[in-house]
């Protein structure tokens, strides 16, 4: 959980301090977010893992 919200604030949030410590290799994946329209790319593969692990059938990345 802490890594998945590092990353969509990494990815959300331009300008956003990094947690470098948590993140560790993810920090590469940080220049998405120059990139609005591919933000939602980054993020649907965490957002589908968090759908799997809570048991929910269905994904969203809104």
């Amino acid at each position: 959980e802490q890594i998945f919200d590092a990353f969509h604030h990494m990815i959300t949030e331009p300008g956003a301090e990094l947690d470098f410590d948590t993140l560790g290799d993810l920090e590469t994946l940080s220049g998405v977010n120059e990139y609005p329209t591919r933000i939602k790319c980054a993020i649907l593969a965490w957002h589908t893992m968090k759908a799997a692990l809570s048991g929910e059938s269905e994904v969203t990345t809104e």
